[in-house]
């Protein structure tokens, strides 16, 4: 089974900012890691490959420092990375990242397989993996938090839902993208991390993958952010002191006077 999963690295969480004069994410200065949920996807497809063997490739578009990222990952099991990186590509949104991720899957080879994380913490716009599909002409799944069973010509796989799961077979080729729950990703043994050290990344241009000029990066983008502030306070605000006792005590008065 030869399987690729996208992966993205993106800035912690815990120290994201915004940059007001450009209207993107601050990154100088900033840990990059890797998408918390691509972590589950990587996770599931090198399971897959022990269960059923087969190949599994780390894809990732992004500067040339997101090739820590894919070194992580096949630290973790995968076998090899390719990184599509290329100034043509600075400032794409969904639209044209998933063109470009289609492109360079397209350039890779035959898959079976694409697994990608519901989305990724610095976007959250959950487009991309279903974009993808789209672009390929592939069936998928949202939201997987199980696989059950997986042959030559299709996979059965656990949907999440508000009010439980939806059981759903996919013929094969096809796309998945899955949440924290599907399972527990594996600390990388000092022999992935030796092999990954060693691992040869290859890194696709534009021109590598055949990408139309007008389709990436900020040409290819219909959606650009305009204007990123944070909302200014409304209202009184009043802090209470002392101990949590004393300052229940303050809370409950103020609230007999709207009684």
């Amino acid at each position: 089974m030869e399987i690729i999963v996208c992966i993205k690295q993106v800035p912690d969480a815990k120290d994201v900012r915004l940059d007001p004069k450009t209207n993107t994410l601050a990154r100088e200065g900033v840990e990059a890691i890797m998408n918390p949920y691509d972590r589950h996807a990587l996770e599931e497809a090198v399971c897959l490959k022990e269960k059923h063997g087969g190949t599994v490739t780390v894809l990732s578009m992004g500067p040339p420092q997101a090739e820590a990222v894919l070194r992580e990952a096949i630290s973790c099991g995968a076998d090899r990375g390719v990184l599509v990186s290329d100034r043509a590509f600075a400032g794409a949104d969904t639209w044209a990242t998933s063109y470009t991720l289609a492109k360079a899957i397209e350039t890779i080879g035959s898959v079976d397989l694409v697994l990608c994380g519901k989305q990724a913490i610095d976007g959250d716009t959950a487009q991309v993996g279903p974009g993808l599909a789209t672009r390929m002409g592939l069936p998928y799944v949202t939201c997987v938090q199980k696989t059950r069973d997986t042959t030559p010509e299709s996979v059965i796989v656990e949907r999440m839902m508000d009010d439980g799961y939806d059981v759903v077979r996919l013929p094969l080729p096809a796309l998945l993208t899955v949440v924290k729950d599907i399972n527990e990703p594996r600390v990388p043994s000092l022999k992935g991390k030796m092999r990954a050290k060693k691992a040869e990344i290859k890194t696709l241009s534009a021109a590598d993958i055949g990408a139309d000029d007008q389709c990436i990066g900020l040409a290819g983008s219909p959606t650009q952010v305009v204007h990123v502030f944070s909302p200014e306070p409304r209202g009184d605000r009043e802090v209470f002191s002392g101990s949590v006792e004393e300052q229940v005590d303050q809370l409950v008065d103020r609230l007999k006077a709207y009684l």
